[in-house]
């Protein structure tokens, strides 16, 4: 991987760095930039090619941050500008692109647009920016209509007007203090295009795009058959009134133009929740967006068979449009992936379709999820990291209540506990008031024990998880096979994964019960674990080979 690259995100690592729980360096509790920048060598040492970081924008922090108050600075909670600034050339000078986050979808209530819209009247340049509309019913006490909010509750927010009178519905897909904008007003498609700018003068590399699949509303369409609440899933029904609708996609073409007028051009990442996947391969046709999130190789059981047909589906389907496969097995959205694999069902999926009992067998999760990161960096295109994955970090299931921040918690009327369990604050050491991650406590409490997955603790263990990444990913980097995008599979048993990567490089994965034998080999490159007496593979267990 070189700097130089233009198509350098077509291979690369990319590590999502949620700055609230990452490091905090100003001992206020709260992760900030420049704990982040104190980190940098770390993450230059963990061997990846750039930082994907979560909203830093200010915000009332309603939904950890995508609810943006203004998109065009940094949240004093962070930082400032000058910080940001400094931190893109650091990283930089380190040979680590950033990637911001952008919420196009909805704003934050506290907005100025918004707080201007709630002054003006109906009808006004300023509610057009914003999707307002009258409520049915002789009062208008009605909602405009049955759509539900992704966080539970409805969709539809009515507000007081200035003279105190019941007015006008507001949409919103999200929580009440995100209001939707209106991708229909031109003025929206402007604001967005100089917000892209004035990030990419500052040199960010590009953006992930918050609900790439949003934006375009049909809010003639009809009240929607069943409750569609499920918190970011692909959507279920064809023509869907505000998910995936076409004119998203002339959105896209304009802003690849601005990114493409840099040099070298910026990168756009598309978070997009769509099915099948050649609906997702429609936003990353060569004029749209460069590459998405793999949600259906997220959500994939730890079977061969869900696994392999997962990599096949996205290596074909999305090289259709010339597109690189990315594997993801964590996020700030989903439940850690330790968790995930320690118990009997382990498909993945957002807040809503994971178990909510807290019986997990952690040893078994964690086997599963070594081998797991090895498989994912064995196959070709690119692949994220969320922090902490790196350390095994399991779901925080029990989280004080009184602690819990998520609005999925207080929209469910708490009988879902949200996604604060992925989002507690990194350990950095073995000891300390928050463990390293600050000099002050941490903003959402970490269990106790949690020094023991430190970095402190893992570094020089050869058996730990974040040596294995470190090796897996120094190896990545190193090995010409991984500058191929091709590769071949191998029979090797209905619960084997094995595959070549020309030239040398062989992954065997053995997810049945027993142990199994290696192919022929020269030499065992990095296993997930150690090999039996025998040399054969055990259960649970990935082997890179040099063949």
């Amino acid at each position: 991987m070189t700097a130089s690259r233009t198509d350098w995100w077509r291979s690369a690592t990319i590590y999502q760095v949620y700055i609230r729980s990452f490091a905090d360096g100003n001992a206020d509790g709260e992760g900030d930039i420049a704990g982040l920048r104190q980190k940098l060598p770390y993450l230059r040492d963990l061997g990846i090619d750039a930082l994907w970081i979560n909203p830093w924008y200010p915000s009332p922090l309603n939904d950890g941050g995508y609810d943006v108050a203004d998109y065009r600075d940094i949240d004093p909670l962070f930082g400032d500008l000058a910080q940001a600034k400094e931190l893109i050339g650091e990283a930089h000078a380190l040979d680590l692109k950033i990637i911001l986050d952008i919420v196009p979808n909805h704003s934050s209530s506290e907005h100025e647009w918004f707080q201007a819209a709630l002054q003006a009247p109906p009808g006004s340049p300023e509610r057009a920016r914003y999707i307002f509309r009258d409520g049915l019913g002789p009062d208008g006490d009605q909602p405009p209509n049955n759509w539900r909010s992704v966080f539970g509750g409805p969709a539809w927010e009515r507000i007081t007007e200035p003279d105190g009178s019941p007015g006008q519905w507001y949409f919103h897909i999200f929580d009440v203090s995100q209001p939707d904008l209106d991708w229909s007003n031109p003025e929206v498609h402007a604001e967005f295009l100089d917000v892209l700018r004035f990030w990419f003068d500052l040199g960010v590399d590009g953006f992930r795009i918050d609900v790439a699949h949003g934006m375009v509303k049909d809010l003639d369409a009809p009240d929607l058959p069943y409750d569609e609440s499920n918190l970011l899933d692909s959507p279920k029904i064809a023509d869907h009134p505000f998910f995936d609708r076409d004119g998203v996609h002339e959105i896209y073409r304009g802003w690849r133009e601005v990114a493409d007028s840099y040099d070298p051009p910026r990168l756009f990442v598309a978070e997009a929740w769509v099915e099948p996947p050649e609906r997702l391969a429609r936003y990353l046709r060569d004029d749209e967006l460069h590459s998405a999130f793999n949600f259906d190789y997220l959500k994939a059981a730890w079977s061969a068979s869900d696994l392999r047909q997962s990599i096949e589906q996205s290596i074909t389907v999305l090289g259709s449009v010339g597109a690189p496969a990315t594997w993801v097995l964590e996020n700030h959205d989903v439940e850690r992936v330790v968790t995930r694999y320690g118990r009997i069902d382990t498909t993945g999926g957002t807040v809503r379709e994971r178990p909510a009992e807290r019986v997990f067998d952690e040893q078994l999760g964690r086997q599963r999820a070594r081998a797991a990161a090895l498989l994912m960096l064995a196959l070709p295109g690119g692949a994220y990291i969320y922090q902490g994955q790196e350390l095994g970090l399991p779901e925080v299931l029990d989280l004080p209540e009184e602690a819990l921040q998520d609005p999925v918690w207080e929209r469910s009327e708490h009988t879902e506990r949200g996604r604060d369990g992925c989002r507690v604050p990194l350990p950095w050491s073995t000891a300390g008031t928050s463990y390293g991650f600050g000099s002050n406590g941490s903003w959402l409490p970490q269990p106790s024990g949690w020094g023991q997955m430190s970095v402190e603790a893992q570094t020089g263990d050869q058996n730990s998880m974040l040596e294995v990444y470190r090796a897996a990913l120094r190896l990545r980097r190193q090995h010409e096979a991984f500058q191929s995008a091709e590769m071949t599979w191998a029979d090797r048993g209905a619960d084997v994964l094995a595959f070549s990567r020309e030239p040398g490089f062989a992954c065997v994965v053995n997810l049945s019960a027993e142990p199994v034998t290696l192919p022929e080999h020269r030499d065992v490159l990095l296993a997930s674990g150690p090999l039996t007496d025998d040399g054969r593979l055990p259960a649970d267990t990935t082997a890179w080979l040099a063949v």
